[in-house]
């Protein structure tokens, strides 16, 4: 299947190798032709020039090559096996559903081949397009907001960023496994939309107790299939390039951070960036900082670790911990030789198999500690009762 159909190419003051230093990636990324076999690359670029979805960000659908402008400034310090491709703009459709029809049949075909699309928005809703990718790929998913709301908002025929994730929950048929909010703000979510995510068994961590302990995000990066940031979880004083600065939010090193542990996760095959507004960046701080989170993410991924699910439990070692006095029930977990940890969900015996690469959930050596002092981890116990 040819993708030029839904794609724009880059200007040339982007796309020419001669703008750039050597060494940038400016000079060393492919640039998509119509030609070029999507199998000998491993990340891809894609912009997407959409912005209907979120009403007074005006601007926002400008963003994908004022964010480039600054990537390709950036040293490729990630060896030659590391290989990148540019495919241009998806343009915005007739109507946004078009949009989002080209972004999913773009965002399909290289989910196929195994190539990370890195989605450089746009709005927010835009994910929901991302999400219907997995649908036509009948793969059940999980999927992880940073955001400083959760996007739960009243179900309307129309889909934009303040709903998407309910149109995705409501439609069938479904492929949604978890969803994770990391980053919310309270003064921003209902009370109603807290019991909703309880009820779902999904899971939400608030800014404060994110921050607290970063390194806890690590795993629950590395068990999404789909991470999706709205920059609004940024802190205003940190970041220029959205319409109502938040004086509240991540720090810079904190989101890289983020970003590497979503490219060092071998679970998770697409990453996107939205809601970056350049009317609002005169500065180019916030096209600067995006891209650096871009940088971050493509250095984790030149240094996965081939881990679950790229290789089997097997090779994992393994620890029971019994969680009951009379030691009827026990919890297991599995220790990779990079340290990172898992602990494997019991199923039902009438279990559905799509399900089976969720029985392995990520989790940190603080759930193993806490299985240890006979407590079950909340992320074990959520997943449970999904299975169930």
């Amino acid at each position: 299947m040819s993708l030029s159909i839904y794609l724009q190419p880059l200007e040339e003051i982007i796309a020419s190798k001669n703008n750039w230093n050597q060494n940038t990636i400016g000079q060393t990324v492919s640039h998509y032709n119509g030609e070029v076999n999507l199998i000998d690359f491993d990340i891809a670029l894609i912009g997407v020039m959409e912005q209907r979805g979120h009403k007074g960000n005006d601007g926002c659908g400008s963003a994908p090559n004022r964010i480039r402008e600054q990537l390709y400034g950036l040293y490729h310090r990630f060896g030659e096996k590391t290989r990148i491709l540019d495919l241009g703009n998806v343009l915005a459709g007739d109507t946004y559903k078009d949009t989002y029809f080209a972004l999913t049949s773009v965002i399909t075909e290289l989910v196929k081949k195994e190539v990370i699309p890195v989605i450089i928005g746009g709005s927010h809703d835009l994910t929901y397009a991302n999400y219907q990718a997995y649908e036509n790929l009948e793969q059940v998913v999980n999927l992880v907001s940073i955001d400083r709301t959760i996007d739960l908002g009243v179900i309307e025929e129309d889909i934009t960023e303040a709903n998407y994730i309910n149109h995705i929950i409501m439609h069938q048929p479904n492929f949604l496994f978890n969803f994770s909010s990391v980053g919310y703000q309270s003064y921003y979510v209902e009370n109603e939309i807290d019991a909703m995510m309880e009820r779902m068994h999904f899971d939400a961590y608030r800014l404060g107790a994110v921050r607290q302990n970063i390194e806890e995000m690590e795993a629950i990066v590395r068990n999404a299939d789909i991470l999706s940031f709205d920059v609004n979880a940024i802190k205003g004083s940190e970041f220029s390039g959205y319409a109502k600065p938040n004086p509240n939010g991540f720090l810079s090193d904190e989101i890289c951070r983020i970003s590497r542990y979503a490219g060092l996760s071998d679970k998770l095959s697409s990453f996107g960036i939205y809601n970056y507004n350049p009317v609002y960046d005169t500065s180019k701080n916030g096209a600067m900082l995006l891209s650096q989170m871009i940088w971050y993410f493509i250095e984790g991924f030149r240094e996965r670790k081939g881990d679950y699910p790229v290789a089997s439990k097997s090779k994992y070692k393994k620890y029971h911990v019994a969680i009951e006095k009379n030691k009827e029930h026990e919890l297991i977990f599995y220790k990779s030789d990079s340290g990172r940890w898992w602990m494997e969900v019991p199923h039902p015996s009438d279990f559905n198999s799509r399900f089976v690469r969720h029985q392995m959930v990520p989790c940190s050596y603080s759930d193993y500690k806490l299985a240890l002092n006979g407590e079950v981890p909340n992320r074990w116990y959520q997943t449970f009762q999904k299975l169930s």
